[in-house]
């Protein structure tokens, strides 16, 4: 079976890979070189950090561990419901990530961990959003997902079967939507250092205004 999501879930979530890309991105070249949006990489971390007894490297990573969460805890609280009804509160989602990520940025330019975990915490939000209404069949924040299923379809390719082609293009488009991401991240960081993130929060919003717009067009 196909993805059947509308047209306007498809341009959402590439929009959200790219900005998930650069935010990532800012939170490598930033002073604690972290990632943010995603967990996998910095659990391996925190296990290594136990390993070594490096105690301070392992209460930063469970600090964005748990940060990642609660943007997930809230959007879960916000959104309420697993089925993509045009109506719930997904504006709101968005302008919360927004925000957080405005206030990041003075925190990263002092050097301070909490400009990482309201990075991270933005990242949760957005990622439980997409996960919510698309059916945890898309996922913007991070791509091992979106490989596996270009993978998938490959294999099945390879055997002859039918391919989910709506799926596989989805999933293309969601990996070069995070990798543009990263690139214009790392030559916004490159100029304007850390107010690289006011990029991706200024176009949270405006992704935000214009889903509560296409939702005031829909209803009249």
């Amino acid at each position: 079976m196909g993805i059947q999501l509308p047209r306007w879930v498809w341009i959402g979530a590439i929009a959200l890979s790219c900005i998930a890309g650069m935010v990532n991105v800012v939170g490598f070249l930033g002073f604690e070189h972290q990632a943010v949006s995603h967990l996998t990489g910095a659990t391996s971390q925190l296990g290594m950090a136990l390993a070594q007894g490096d105690w301070r490297s392992v209460g930063h990573l469970w600090a964005v561990l748990i940060a990642f969460s609660l943007g997930a805890v809230l959007s879960g609280l916000i959104v309420q419901d697993g089925a993509l009804v045009l109506g719930r509160r997904y504006g709101v989602v968005l302008t919360l990530e927004s925000l957080l990520l405005f206030v990041a940025i003075p925190l990263f330019r002092q050097q301070q961990l909490w400009g990482a975990l309201a990075a991270a915490m933005a990242c949760g939000l957005q990622n439980a959003m997409v996960t919510t209404f698309s059916g945890a069949v898309v996922r913007t924040t991070h791509l091992s997902g979106m490989f596996t299923d270009l993978g998938i379809g490959l294999g099945h390719l390879l055997r002859g079967l039918p391919l989910q082609v709506r799926r596989l293009m989805l999933s293309g488009l969601i990996i070069t939507g995070f990798l543009v991401g990263g690139v214009i991240g790392a030559w916004l960081f490159q100029r304007s250092g850390y107010d690289a993130l006011l990029a991706p929060a200024i176009l949270t919003g405006l992704t935000g205004i214009g889903y509560v717009l296409h939702l005031h067009l829909y209803r009249r």
